[in-house]
C-alpha cells in the first residue's frame, strides 16, 4: 500500500531548491489523492536534519528505524528533480518481498577504477554497482533496521564524504555480508517525454535549470588561481578554451606576468591548500570590483568551465541570499563536522555571502590550510548552508560513469591529468558542440573520451 512507503526527497534549504522539493512533495500527495489512497509520508531532508550531515543519509537511519520501523515497508529516496509515477512505483515495489533486505535502484558502475572511489575494486570495478540517485532508490524496512542497529554499535568512521551514492552502496554491502544493489529497470533517468519512459516508474529531466534569461556576463567575476610554475602550460589552455566566455576575469599568482596578465597578491605560493590566496581574492572582490557585480567564481588554473552554462544556472538563484555553490563534499559529518564546496570544480559565491564571511572574522588557521574546507567550516559556523549542484565536477569526465553524465549538461570539470584538456572542453563544455580551435572548426564525440 502507498501508506507503507516513506518518500524522502534530498532537498536543500536554499529558496530555489526548497521550492522544487515542495513542488515534488505536492505532486506525490496529489497523485495519492487522485488514486483515492491514504496519504504517504513525504519528508524533505533539509527539514528533518537536526545536524549538518543529514544529506549523507546514513546518520538518519536510526531515526527512520525508530519512527517507521514497524508500520511501513519501504523508504524511497529521490532528488528534487526526480519525477515519480506513483501507480507504477507501487507495481514495481510489489515485485519484491518486503520482509527481506532489499537495496533497489538504477545501477551505475565504474568502467575503470577511479581516485574518487579510492580505486575500489581495482581488479574489476564494473562488478560493484551503486545507485543513480536521480532515478530514485529504495531500501526495505528490514534493511533500514539492520543498518540502524549496525550504526549504533559501530559509528560512521569515514572522515570524508566525496561520492555519497558509492559510499552508501559500500556501507550497505558490508564487504559482502550485506545486499548488493538490485537493478530495477523501472527506475529511469530518461526524460518524462521520451518514448523510452513508458515503462518507467521514475524519470528525470533536469539537464540544466534555466529560470529566465541567463544572468549578464558582467554579473559574473571570475578569479583564476595560478602560480608561476603553471603560467606556461595551464594558462594557455584557459585562453584557448573558456576565457572568451568571461567578461570579467583576473588571474591571481605569486608572480606578476604582464603577458597574461597575472596579479601578484603578495601571498607566497604554497604546495598544498591555498587558504591565504583565496581569502585575499575574496577581499579583493569585495573592495576592488563594482558593488553591482553580484557573483564571484573562484577556479583553479586547471578547471575547465562553461561560463555560459553557469550564467544559465545562476538565473535560478537570488544573489541577495548568501549563496556558496558548487560540488558538495563533507568532512567528519558522522560526528558533527561540516560540508564544503570542493575547489577544483569551481566555487561560486554571491557577494552577500562574501560580505557575511569577511564580516565574521573567520579566517585561515594557516596560509596553506585547504581553502575549500576552511570556507566550509566558516559558512557552517555562520549558519549559511552549502548549495550543492551535481553539474560541477572535481574530476575529469572519464572519472564518472557514462550513464551518470548522460542526464547532465555539465558546468565544469577539473584536472589536465592524462587528457587533452582542450579536446575535453570542446567535447563537453563549449557553447556549441562544434568549437573552433586554432581557427579550425572542431567537433568531438563524448564517446571518444
Amino acid at each position: 500500500e502507498l501508506k507503507g512507503i516513506v518518500f524522502v526527497i534530498q532537498s536543500q534549504s536554499n529558496s530555489f531548491h526548497s521550492k522544487r522539493a515542495e513542488d515534488l512533495k505536492r505532486d506525490i500527495l496529489k497523485q495519492a489523492v487522485d488514486l483515492g489512497k491514504e496519504l504517504p509520508t513525504v519528508l524533505l531532508i533539509h527539514q528533518i536534519g537536526r545536524h549538518e550531515g543529514a544529506w549523507t543519509i546514513l546518520p538518519l537511519m536510526t531515526d527512520f528505524s525508530v519512527t517507521y520501523g514497524r508500520n511501513t515497508s519501504w523508504i524511497f529516496f529521490c532528488e528534487e528533480d526526480t519525477r515519480i509515477q506513483v501507480v507504477k512505483l507501487l507495481e514495481t515495489l510489489r515485485r519484491f518481498d518486503k520482509s527481506k533486505e532489499w537495496f533497489l535502484g538504477k545501477a551505475l558502475y565504474d568502467e575503470e577504477s577511479t581516485i574518487i572511489h579510492h580505486y575500489a575494486f581495482a581488479e574489476n570495478p564494473t562488478v560493484f554497482k551503486f545507485p543513480d540517485f536521480a532515478a530514485g532508490w529504495a531500501l526495505s524496512i528490514p534493511l533500514v533496521n539492520k543498518l540502524a542497529k549496525k550504526l549504533k554499535s559501530e559509528p560512521l568512521k569515514s572522515d570524508f564524504t566525496i561520492d555519497l551514492k558509492h559510499e552508501i552502496a559500500l556501507y550497505i554491502w558490508q564487504k559482502g555480508e550485506g545486499p548488493h544493489l538490485t537493478p530495477v529497470p523501472e527506475f529511469c533517468t530518461d526524460d518524462v517525454n521520451s518514448y523510452k519512459a513508458d515503462h518507467c516508474a521514475t524519470t528525470f529531466s533536469n539537464f540544466l535549470p534555466l529560470c529566465g534569461e541567463p544572468v549578464n556576463k558582467e554579473d559574473v567575476f571570475v578569479a583564476v588561481k595560478t602560480c608561476r610554475k603553471f603560467h606556461g602550460d595551464r594558462i594557455p589552455v584557459v585562453k584557448q578554451t573558456w576565457e572568451r566566455e568571461a567578461a570579467l576575469i583576473e588571474y591571481y599568482s605569486d608572480y606578476a606576468d604582464i603577458s597574461i596578465p597575472t596579479i601578484d597578491l603578495g601571498i607566497p605560493n604554497t604546495d598544498r591548500g591555498h587558504c591565504g590566496k583565496t581569502f585575499a581574492i575574496l577581499e579583493r572582490f569585495l573592495n576592488h570590483t563594482s558593488p553591482r557585480t553580484p557573483w564571484l567564481v573562484v577556479v583553479d588554473d586547471d578547471t575547465l568551465i562553461s561560463i555560459l552554462r553557469l550564467r544559465k544556472l545562476l538565473s535560478c538563484y537570488d544573489p541577495n541570499e548568501p549563496i556558496f555553490l558548487g560540488e558538495r563534499y563533507g568532512y567528519g559529518l558522522g560526528t558533527g563536522g561540516y560540508s564544503y564546496i570542493t575547489g577544483g570544480g569551481g566555487m561560486v559565491f554571491s557577494r552577500t555571502a562574501v560580505q557575511k564571511l569577511l564580516a565574521s572574522k573567520c579566517r585561515c588557521y594557516s596560509m596553506d590550510a585547504p581553502d575549500d574546507m576552511v570556507l566550509g567550516m566558516c559558512f557552517s559556523g555562520l549558519g549559511i548552508p552549502i548549495t550543492h549542484s551535481p553539474l560541477f565536477h572535481q574530476a575529469r569526465p572519464m572519472d564518472y560513469p557514462k550513464d551518470y553524465l548522460s542526464h547532465q549538461i555539465p558546468v565544469s570539470f577539473h584536472k589536465h591529468w592524462n587528457i587533452d584538456p582542450v579536446k575535453v572542453y570542446f567535447t563537453w563544455l563549449a557553447p556549441n558542440t562544434e568549437g573552433s580551435h586554432n581557427g579550425k572548426k572542431v567537433g568531438y564525440n563524448r564517446e571518444d573520451l
